[in-house]
Protein backbone atom coordinates (compact mmCIF):
# COMPACT_ATOMS: atom_id res chain seq x y z
CA UNK A 1 0.00 0.00 0.00
CA UNK A 2 1.16 3.52 -0.80
CA UNK A 3 -0.13 6.54 1.10
CA UNK A 4 0.04 9.73 -0.99
CA UNK A 5 -0.85 13.39 -1.01
CA UNK A 6 -1.98 14.96 -4.28
CA UNK A 7 -1.97 18.74 -4.72
CA UNK A 8 -3.41 20.29 -7.88
CA UNK A 9 -3.42 24.08 -8.04
CA UNK A 10 -4.68 26.06 -11.06
CA UNK A 11 -4.38 29.84 -11.30
CA UNK A 12 -6.05 32.04 -13.94
CA UNK A 13 -4.91 35.65 -14.30
CA UNK A 14 -6.84 38.48 -15.99
CA UNK A 15 -5.90 42.03 -16.90
CA UNK A 16 -8.88 43.49 -15.02
CA UNK A 17 -11.49 42.25 -12.54
CA UNK A 18 -13.66 39.75 -14.39
CA UNK A 19 -16.98 38.07 -13.68
CA UNK A 20 -16.97 34.26 -13.83
CA UNK A 21 -19.57 31.81 -15.03
CA UNK A 22 -20.05 28.45 -13.28
CA UNK A 23 -16.98 26.21 -13.28
CA UNK A 24 -17.21 22.40 -13.48
CA UNK A 25 -14.49 20.70 -11.45
CA UNK A 26 -13.40 17.04 -11.60
CA UNK A 27 -10.61 16.94 -9.03
CA UNK A 28 -11.69 14.48 -6.33
CA UNK A 29 -9.91 11.10 -6.64
CA UNK A 30 -12.30 8.27 -7.44
CA UNK A 31 -12.71 5.91 -4.49
CA UNK A 32 -12.69 2.18 -5.18
CA UNK A 33 -11.53 -1.16 -3.80
CA UNK A 34 -7.93 -0.16 -4.59
CA UNK A 35 -8.08 3.56 -3.74
CA UNK A 36 -9.08 4.75 -0.29
CA UNK A 37 -9.61 8.50 -0.01
CA UNK A 38 -8.84 9.81 3.46
CA UNK A 39 -9.41 13.52 2.87
CA UNK A 40 -10.11 15.96 0.08
CA UNK A 41 -10.12 19.74 0.44
CA UNK A 42 -11.12 22.19 -2.28
CA UNK A 43 -10.15 25.84 -1.80
CA UNK A 44 -11.30 28.50 -4.27
CA UNK A 45 -10.50 32.22 -4.47
CA UNK A 46 -12.51 34.38 -4.94
CA UNK A 47 -15.08 32.75 -2.70
CA UNK A 48 -17.50 30.44 -4.48
CA UNK A 49 -20.56 28.40 -3.67
CA UNK A 50 -19.73 24.76 -4.37
CA UNK A 51 -22.32 22.08 -5.08
CA UNK A 52 -21.35 18.42 -5.42
CA UNK A 53 -23.05 15.74 -7.52
CA UNK A 54 -22.26 12.45 -9.23
CA UNK A 55 -22.48 12.28 -13.01
CA UNK A 56 -23.87 9.38 -15.05
CA UNK A 57 -20.71 7.31 -14.59
CA UNK A 58 -20.38 8.00 -10.85
CA UNK A 59 -17.66 10.65 -11.01
CA UNK A 60 -17.69 13.28 -8.27
CA UNK A 61 -18.33 16.65 -9.93
CA UNK A 62 -18.22 20.02 -8.17
CA UNK A 63 -19.90 23.10 -9.63
CA UNK A 64 -18.45 26.39 -8.38
CA UNK A 65 -20.60 29.54 -8.70
CA UNK A 66 -19.12 33.01 -8.16
CA UNK A 67 -20.74 36.21 -6.90
CA UNK A 68 -17.82 38.65 -7.11
CA UNK A 69 -15.47 39.55 -9.98
CA UNK A 70 -11.70 39.22 -9.56
CA UNK A 71 -8.52 39.55 -11.59
CA UNK A 72 -7.21 36.20 -10.30
CA UNK A 73 -8.99 32.87 -9.95
CA UNK A 74 -7.29 30.12 -7.90
CA UNK A 75 -8.63 26.56 -7.63
CA UNK A 76 -6.63 24.46 -5.18
CA UNK A 77 -7.36 20.75 -4.66
CA UNK A 78 -5.58 18.70 -1.97
CA UNK A 79 -6.18 14.99 -1.35
CA UNK A 80 -4.72 12.32 0.91
CA UNK A 81 -5.24 8.73 -0.18
CA UNK A 82 -3.99 5.17 -0.03
CA UNK A 83 -3.32 3.29 -3.26
CA UNK A 84 -3.31 -0.51 -2.99
CA UNK A 85 -2.51 -2.01 -6.41
CA UNK A 86 -0.06 -4.80 -7.25
CA UNK A 87 2.71 -3.82 -9.66
CA UNK A 88 2.26 -7.09 -11.55
CA UNK A 89 -1.43 -7.99 -11.09
CA UNK A 90 -2.98 -11.28 -12.21
CA UNK A 91 -6.31 -10.89 -14.01
CA UNK A 92 -8.93 -13.60 -13.49
CA UNK A 93 -10.39 -13.50 -16.99
CA UNK A 94 -13.42 -15.71 -17.56
CA UNK A 95 -12.67 -18.86 -19.56
CA UNK A 96 -15.25 -17.77 -22.14
CA UNK A 97 -13.28 -14.55 -22.78
CA UNK A 98 -9.72 -15.89 -22.56
CA UNK A 99 -9.34 -15.84 -26.34
CA UNK A 100 -10.48 -13.27 -28.88
CA UNK A 101 -13.02 -13.03 -30.38
CA UNK A 102 -15.50 -13.86 -27.62
CA UNK A 103 -19.16 -13.22 -26.94
CA UNK A 104 -20.43 -10.80 -24.32
CA UNK A 105 -23.62 -11.58 -22.46
CA UNK A 106 -26.78 -9.69 -23.42
CA UNK A 107 -26.58 -7.71 -20.18
CA UNK A 108 -22.93 -6.80 -20.78
CA UNK A 109 -23.66 -5.68 -24.33
CA UNK A 110 -26.59 -3.55 -23.20
CA UNK A 111 -24.76 -2.00 -20.25
CA UNK A 112 -21.57 -1.26 -22.19
CA UNK A 113 -23.63 0.35 -24.95
CA UNK A 114 -21.82 3.41 -26.34
CA UNK A 115 -18.56 2.33 -24.69
CA UNK A 116 -18.22 -0.19 -27.55
CA UNK A 117 -18.71 2.47 -30.26
CA UNK A 118 -15.81 4.43 -31.72
CA UNK A 119 -15.93 8.07 -30.62
CA UNK A 120 -14.31 9.43 -33.78
CA UNK A 121 -15.06 9.05 -37.47
CA UNK A 122 -12.98 6.39 -39.24
CA UNK A 123 -14.52 6.66 -42.69
CA UNK A 124 -11.64 4.93 -44.52
CA UNK A 125 -11.29 2.18 -41.92
CA UNK A 126 -7.66 3.08 -41.28
CA UNK A 127 -7.91 2.75 -37.49
CA UNK A 128 -9.76 -0.56 -37.62
CA UNK A 129 -7.22 -1.92 -40.10
CA UNK A 130 -4.40 -0.79 -37.80
CA UNK A 131 -6.03 -2.47 -34.78
CA UNK A 132 -6.81 -5.62 -36.75
CA UNK A 133 -3.11 -5.96 -37.51
CA UNK A 134 -2.51 -6.97 -33.88
CA UNK A 135 -4.90 -9.92 -34.05
CA UNK A 136 -2.64 -12.95 -34.38
CA UNK A 137 -5.28 -15.37 -35.66
CA UNK A 138 -8.79 -16.75 -35.17
CA UNK A 139 -8.04 -17.63 -31.51
CA UNK A 140 -5.86 -14.85 -30.09
CA UNK A 141 -5.13 -14.57 -26.37
CA UNK A 142 -7.31 -11.67 -25.20
CA UNK A 143 -4.96 -10.09 -22.66
CA UNK A 144 -1.97 -10.44 -25.00
CA UNK A 145 -3.95 -8.73 -27.76
CA UNK A 146 -4.79 -5.76 -25.55
CA UNK A 147 -1.20 -5.50 -24.32
CA UNK A 148 0.09 -5.64 -27.89
CA UNK A 149 -2.21 -2.80 -28.97
CA UNK A 150 -1.14 -0.70 -25.97
CA UNK A 151 2.52 -1.40 -26.69
CA UNK A 152 1.90 -0.69 -30.37
CA UNK A 153 0.66 2.80 -29.58
CA UNK A 154 3.84 3.58 -27.64
CA UNK A 155 6.07 1.97 -30.27
CA UNK A 156 4.58 3.78 -33.25
CA UNK A 157 3.63 7.16 -31.74
CA UNK A 158 6.25 9.54 -30.36
CA UNK A 159 5.30 11.32 -27.15
CA UNK A 160 5.03 15.11 -27.18
CA UNK A 161 3.66 17.68 -24.77
CA UNK A 162 0.83 19.73 -26.23
CA UNK A 163 -0.76 22.80 -24.70
CA UNK A 164 -4.03 22.31 -26.62
CA UNK A 165 -6.78 20.93 -24.38
CA UNK A 166 -8.52 19.09 -27.21
CA UNK A 167 -7.24 15.63 -28.10
CA UNK A 168 -6.29 14.65 -31.63
CA UNK A 169 -8.50 12.18 -33.44
CA UNK A 170 -7.07 8.64 -33.62
CA UNK A 171 -6.60 8.91 -37.38
CA UNK A 172 -4.78 12.22 -36.94
CA UNK A 173 -2.48 10.68 -34.32
CA UNK A 174 -1.66 7.77 -36.63
CA UNK A 175 -0.96 10.20 -39.48
CA UNK A 176 1.22 12.55 -37.41
CA UNK A 177 3.00 9.81 -35.51
CA UNK A 178 3.10 12.10 -32.46
CA UNK A 179 0.80 12.85 -29.54
CA UNK A 180 0.30 13.55 -25.86
CA UNK A 181 -0.94 11.10 -23.21
CA UNK A 182 -4.51 12.19 -24.08
CA UNK A 183 -3.89 11.28 -27.72
CA UNK A 184 -2.36 7.92 -26.76
CA UNK A 185 -5.39 7.07 -24.62
CA UNK A 186 -7.91 8.16 -27.26
CA UNK A 187 -6.12 6.15 -29.96
CA UNK A 188 -5.98 3.03 -27.79
CA UNK A 189 -9.63 3.27 -26.71
CA UNK A 190 -11.01 3.69 -30.23
CA UNK A 191 -8.69 0.95 -31.54
CA UNK A 192 -9.98 -1.66 -29.08
CA UNK A 193 -13.55 -0.47 -29.58
CA UNK A 194 -13.15 -1.11 -33.30
CA UNK A 195 -12.54 -4.76 -32.34
CA UNK A 196 -15.71 -4.93 -30.23
CA UNK A 197 -14.33 -4.25 -26.74
CA UNK A 198 -15.98 -1.91 -24.26
CA UNK A 199 -13.49 0.78 -23.24
CA UNK A 200 -13.44 4.15 -21.52
CA UNK A 201 -11.11 7.11 -20.97
CA UNK A 202 -9.65 7.77 -17.51
CA UNK A 203 -8.16 11.02 -16.24
CA UNK A 204 -6.23 11.47 -13.04
CA UNK A 205 -2.66 11.60 -11.78
CA UNK A 206 0.55 9.71 -12.48
CA UNK A 207 2.80 8.95 -9.51
CA UNK A 208 6.42 8.72 -10.66
CA UNK A 209 8.82 8.59 -7.69
CA UNK A 210 11.63 7.17 -9.86
CA UNK A 211 11.26 10.01 -12.39
CA UNK A 212 11.35 7.61 -15.32
CA UNK A 213 7.75 7.62 -16.59
CA UNK A 214 6.78 9.26 -19.86
CA UNK A 215 4.42 12.19 -19.50
CA UNK A 216 5.49 12.98 -15.96
CA UNK A 217 6.71 16.30 -14.65
CA UNK A 218 8.61 15.55 -11.47
CA UNK A 219 7.22 12.87 -9.16
CA UNK A 220 3.64 13.50 -10.25
CA UNK A 221 1.47 15.05 -12.93
CA UNK A 222 -1.97 14.97 -14.51
CA UNK A 223 -2.36 12.03 -16.86
CA UNK A 224 -4.80 10.19 -19.12
CA UNK A 225 -5.09 6.45 -19.75
CA UNK A 226 -7.74 3.81 -20.51
CA UNK A 227 -9.79 0.96 -19.09
CA UNK A 228 -11.04 -2.05 -21.05
CA UNK A 229 -13.82 -4.36 -19.88
CA UNK A 230 -13.01 -8.07 -19.99
CA UNK A 231 -15.48 -10.59 -18.51
CA UNK A 232 -14.27 -12.08 -15.24
CA UNK A 233 -11.51 -9.52 -14.70
CA UNK A 234 -13.79 -6.50 -15.11
CA UNK A 235 -12.18 -3.15 -15.95
CA UNK A 236 -8.44 -3.45 -16.64
CA UNK A 237 -6.29 -0.31 -16.71
CA UNK A 238 -3.94 0.25 -19.66
CA UNK A 239 -1.52 3.17 -19.84
CA UNK A 240 -0.32 3.13 -23.46
CA UNK A 241 1.96 6.10 -22.84
CA UNK A 242 4.10 3.97 -20.50
CA UNK A 243 3.20 0.48 -21.78
CA UNK A 244 1.87 -0.46 -18.34
CA UNK A 245 -1.08 -2.61 -17.29
CA UNK A 246 -2.91 -2.57 -13.96
CA UNK A 247 -2.42 1.01 -12.80
CA UNK A 248 -0.09 0.51 -9.82
CA UNK A 249 1.06 4.16 -10.14
CA UNK A 250 -2.18 5.70 -11.45
CA UNK A 251 -4.66 7.71 -9.38
CA UNK A 252 -8.04 7.86 -11.17
CA UNK A 253 -10.25 10.92 -10.83
CA UNK A 254 -12.86 10.41 -13.57
CA UNK A 255 -13.91 7.88 -16.20
CA UNK A 256 -16.01 8.60 -19.27
CA UNK A 257 -16.90 7.62 -22.81
CA UNK A 258 -15.13 10.63 -24.36
CA UNK A 259 -11.99 12.56 -23.42
CA UNK A 260 -13.89 15.88 -23.36
CA UNK A 261 -16.03 14.57 -20.47
CA UNK A 262 -13.11 14.26 -18.04
CA UNK A 263 -11.55 17.72 -18.16
CA UNK A 264 -10.33 18.63 -14.64
CA UNK A 265 -11.62 22.21 -14.90
CA UNK A 266 -14.01 23.78 -17.38
CA UNK A 267 -15.77 27.11 -17.12
CA UNK A 268 -16.11 30.59 -18.54
CA UNK A 269 -15.64 34.26 -17.81
CA UNK A 270 -17.68 37.23 -19.00
CA UNK A 271 -16.26 40.05 -21.05
CA UNK A 272 -13.52 40.71 -23.56
CA UNK A 273 -11.55 37.54 -24.43
CA UNK A 274 -8.42 39.69 -24.45
CA UNK A 275 -8.83 40.14 -20.69
CA UNK A 276 -7.37 36.67 -20.14
CA UNK A 277 -3.66 36.95 -19.36
CA UNK A 278 -2.27 33.58 -18.26
CA UNK A 279 -2.93 30.18 -16.70
CA UNK A 280 -0.57 28.39 -14.34
CA UNK A 281 -0.93 24.75 -13.24
CA UNK A 282 1.12 22.98 -10.59
CA UNK A 283 0.67 19.34 -9.61
CA UNK A 284 2.52 17.36 -6.96
CA UNK A 285 2.12 13.73 -5.90
CA UNK A 286 4.22 12.75 -2.89
CA UNK A 287 4.32 10.22 -0.04
CA UNK A 288 2.08 11.23 2.85
CA UNK A 289 2.97 10.94 6.54
CA UNK A 290 1.63 7.74 8.11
Amino acid sequence: MTRLTVRHRTTYRYRAPTAFGPHRLMLRPKESRTLRLHAHDLTISPAATVNWAHDVTGNAVATASFAEPADTLVIDSAATLTLDVEKWPVFDIAASAATYPFLLSEDEMADLGALRLQAYLDSTGRLREWAQGFVAGPRTDTLSLLKDISDGVAAQIAYEEREDEAAQTPVETLARGRGSCRDFAVLFVDAVRSLGFGARIVSGYLYDPDLDAIGSAGAGSTHAWAEVYVPGAGWIMFDPTNRSVGGFNLIPVAVARHIRQVMPISGSFLGDPAAFEAMEVSVSVAPAPA
